[in-house]
């Protein structure tokens, strides 16, 4: 394995790379472009990098569902850590172009929702069609395949374009969340602010059957931070649910939330606990800073004891 060879959603120019390029460790690795999300993750699987960096979800749009997939299925990946980065397009397009010019227009299928109003009132007329990347898209710009992209304004040079109009978004402070996966190992220490993430199987379609699978979290005080349906692919209406909680695996709440789910799921895939990055510890404490009443590791600890007293006959 190349332990030097970070890989990730390219070409160059992408905000997945300048994510990357936030981490300490991105100025000592080589960086390596990917076509696409699978191809970035397989290198890693592969052998042929250490880890990839993949887009996971956006605040505007949700899930990556090429991300979720592919940590879904193949062979296991673990996440290690997550980047958090703020997205703002610019419309790049050839030197001389003007707004007026521009009849055709790309970029990566989530970036569209992102920039739907302001296309809708400042080229209302133009086609859109969607590219592999934000900065795939403005290569064909470059190539003379369409007239203008939408990426980020940092890509311009790369590409030998120029920014027309640049902050362009629907929504202010839009973020994406990038993952840095690799292959499993032992996840990092706890500290106190992470995330554990995850796919679950449900054993058989029936009434109350997502309760059952809520309710291994709710019971012990887990906070889910994110829930997804994704198909099976194994026929209508069969469906696996990406998860992220609150918590850590070393957390007695949340291992035993995880246990919990083993027992009643046919399958389940442990993608990671890792610091969550850009956030404070939220819902696992109350206002003292304290975990919740009866969910901290002591509380677990103590209600087994009890337990154990129980069946000894030492009420």
């Amino acid at each position: 394995m190349s332990a030097t060879r970070y890989t990730y959603l390219g070409p160059e120019g992408t905000f997945t790379e300048a994510a990357l390029r936030t981490l300490p460790e991105a100025a000592t690795r080589e960086l390596v472009p990917m076509v696409s999300v699978p191809a970035a993750l397989d290198a890693v699987r592969q052998g042929e990098a250490a880890a990839a960096l993949v887009p996971i979800e956006n605040s505007v749009e949700g899930g990556v569902t090429a991300t979720l997939d592919e940590l879904a299925t193949g062979a296991p990946l673990t996440i290690y850590r997550e980047v958090l980065l703020r997205i703002s397009f610019a419309l790049l397009v050839r030197p001389g172009t003007r707004l007026s010019d521009i009849k055709t227009v790309t970029g990566h299928p989530v970036a569209q929702p992102q920039v739907r109003n302001w296309l809708a009132a400042q080229l209302p007329d133009a086609h859109w069609e969607s590219a592999a990347s934000n900065a795939d898209g403005a290569r064909l710009v470059r190539d003379g395949r369409y007239d203008a992209a939408f990426a980020g304004e940092f890509a311009a040079a790369t590409y030998q374009l120029e920014p027309l109009v640049t902050e362009i978004h629907d929504v202010p402070n839009a973020q994406t969340r990038f993952v840095l996966a690799g292959l499993p190992a032992r996840p990092a220490a706890r500290t106190g602010a992470d995330r554990t993430s995850m796919v679950v199987w449900l054993r058989d379609d029936h009434p109350g059957a997502l309760m059952e699978l809520l309710q291994e979290f709710a019971t012990r005080g887990v906070n889910l931070m994110r829930i997804e349906s994704r198909p099976t692919g194994e026929g209508m209406g069969r469906y696996c649910f990406s998860v992220d909680c609150e918590g850590h695996i070393m957390d007695r709440r949340v291992a035993e939330a995880l246990m919990g789910l083993k027992r009643t799921c046919p399958k389940v895939r442990f993608l990671g606990s890792y610091p969550r990055a850009g956030e404070e510890p939220a819902g696992r404490t109350d206002r003292t800073g304290r975990p919740r009443p009866g969910t901290s590791d002591e509380d677990f600890v103590a209600a087994a004891e009890w337990l154990a007293r129980c069946q000894d006959g030492r009420i």
